[in-house]
Formats: structure tokens, C-alpha cells, sequence
């Protein structure tokens, strides 16, 4: 893959060799991608990026062959005061925050373990692919405490309270097959076809009206957090909204004289 921005010491952002319009967020800190407070940075940094580059359609977060991210870097904050995990947890909840906001199609490809904050990255994804051997979960409750990075909020607006109070108590590792019965991943792939399983879940969007795209996902995400007459306002604003955009014009054109489904979209 082509480096094509961020480069940093555990985070990359590379282009996909065979869909030029899907970035590739790459982690690789060796030998579990434990995420510590450089790492996070790096991360905040890498969705900034592939949110406001117009070359970037569609985003996937790969963390290698072996493993997602095992979890946050225990050794790290072990011995951390109340006051300094609160800053700490704020910077890592606020890089997770800037992947969920990212206005393009995201997607996370799990292999191995997605523990803690591992898995609570791949929350902030819109779609999860996992291998077949990975292990999710959120273990925290095992070190007496629980998570810190959208665990308690996300999991269960995914899964469900029960299942993620289940999870979230317990600090048990779900596997694959389970996650994907529970609605915790969307696919489950050998594991050795888990990154291309993820780039083909997202290159479909790439070519797609880049506008209109990130309203609906603004749309969705924002409804969900909020009442349904807010997010009915919403929806009806970025509706409106986009008969400003030209692909807006050119796909509506596209569908009184050639039909559905041929319009081509610039994103603008």
C-alpha cells in the first residue's frame, strides 16, 4: 500500500493499491497494537486527516494480519492518579470520537483481539468485519475498573443493554461467530480475508455522492442520540440541504432519462 499522509511512529495512512478512493488506517505497534497516549494521538490525527481529504471516499482501520488492538496499554496508566486518568481518558475518548465523526464510510477490520479499547475503536466504526478466530470484548471490569472510551455508551446502542451489561460485567472475550449473532460484527471471514472482506464493504460507497453520504450518516448517527422529532428536523435540513450539491442535480437528471442506478457523482 501507498503512504499518503500521516506517518507516524505506530499510525499510517496508506491508499488501497486496487481502490485508490479507500484509505487505510493503518496501527502497528508492536506486538499488540496496545494503544498508549501516543498512539491515540496518532490516531486523532489520522481521521482528521482522511475526514478532509476529498481523495478519501472510504476509510478502513486495519490493524495487521495478527491483531486489531488488544487493548489499551495497561503498564501506562497502571499507576496513574484519578486526576490524570481523567485527562488521559478524555484525549482517548476524543480520538475515538474524531473516527466515529469521520463523514465518510468507515469500517473496521478485526483480526485477533479487539479488547477494551481495541474493540472500543472498532465501535466507532459504522461496520465491523472480523476473522473467524477473533476474540472481542471489554475486559475492563476484570481490573477493577470499567471502560473508558465509549465502551458503556456505544456497545449498548449496538447490542443492546442487556447484552452489553452481560459483556460489560462479565469482561468475558465474545467470539467471532457470537459477535456476528449479536449483532457486534457484520461479517465474519476467514481469517486471512479480513482485509479485503472490509476494503469490499466500503469501496462500494466510494464512487458515491460524497455529500449526500455524510448526511446520511450524520443524519443516523445524530438521530440516534437524541429524540425523534430532533432527528426528524435533522433529516429534513441535510434533506433539503443537498439540492444544493451537483450530484444532487446530475443523479435526479441521471434518473428521468436513463433510469436508477447510472448516475455517475463527482461529490460535490
Amino acid at each position: 500500500m501507498e503512504e499518503v499522509g500521516i506517518v507516524g511512529e505506530f499510525v499510517r495512512v496508506e491508499t488501497d493499491p486496487d481502490h485508490p478512493g479507500v484509505a487505510v488506517i493503518r496501527l502497528d505497534r508492536p506486538k499488540v497494537n496496545a494503544l498508549n497516549a501516543a498512539m491515540t494521538a496518532e490516531i486523532a490525527d489520522a481521521a482528521k486527516q482522511v475526514s478532509t481529504d476529498p481523495d478519501v471516499r472510504a476509510v478502513v482501520v486495519y490493524g495487521g494480519e495478527r491483531v486489531f488492538v488488544a487493548g489499551a496499554d495497561i503498564k501506562e496508566m497502571a499507576d496513574r492518579t484519578a486526576a490524570e486518568m481523567r485527562e488521559y481518558a478524555r484525549n482517548l475518548q476524543g480520538a475515538l470520537t474524531l473516527v466515529a465523526r469521520v463523514p465518510k464510510p468507515v469500517v473496521a477490520a478485526v483480526t485477533g483481539y479487539a479488547l477494551g479499547g481495541g474493540l472500543e475503536l472498532a465501535l466507532a466504526a459504522d461496520f465491523r468485519v472480523a476473522g473467524a478466530g477473533a476474540r472481542l470484548g471489554v475486559p475492563e471490569i476484570q481490573l477493577g475498573v470499567i471502560p473508558g472510551a465509549g465502551g458503556t455508551q456505544r456497545l449498548p446502542r449496538l447490542v443492546g443493554a442487556p447484552r452489553a451489561k452481560e459483556m460489560i460485567f462479565s469482561g468475558r472475550h465474545v467470539k467471532a461467530d457470537e459477535a456476528r449473532e449479536i449483532g457486534l460484527v457484520d461479517e465474519v471471514v476467514p481469517d486471512e480475508e479480513v482485509y479485503g472482506a472490509a476494503v469490499a464493504r466500503v469501496a462500494k460507497y466510494a464512487d458515491g455522492p460524497a455529500v449526500a453520504l455524510a448526511a446520511a450518516k450524520e443524519a443516523v448517527d445524530r438521530g440516534m442520540e437524541t429524540d425523534l422529532d430532533t432527528g426528524l428536523e435533522i433529516e429534513r435540513l441535510h434533506f433539503a440541504g443537498l439540492f444544493a450539491t451537483e450530484d444532487q442535480k446530475s443523479g435526479m437528471r441521471s434518473f428521468v432519462e436513463q433510469g436508477p442506478g447510472k448516475a455517475s457523482f463527482v461529490g460535490r
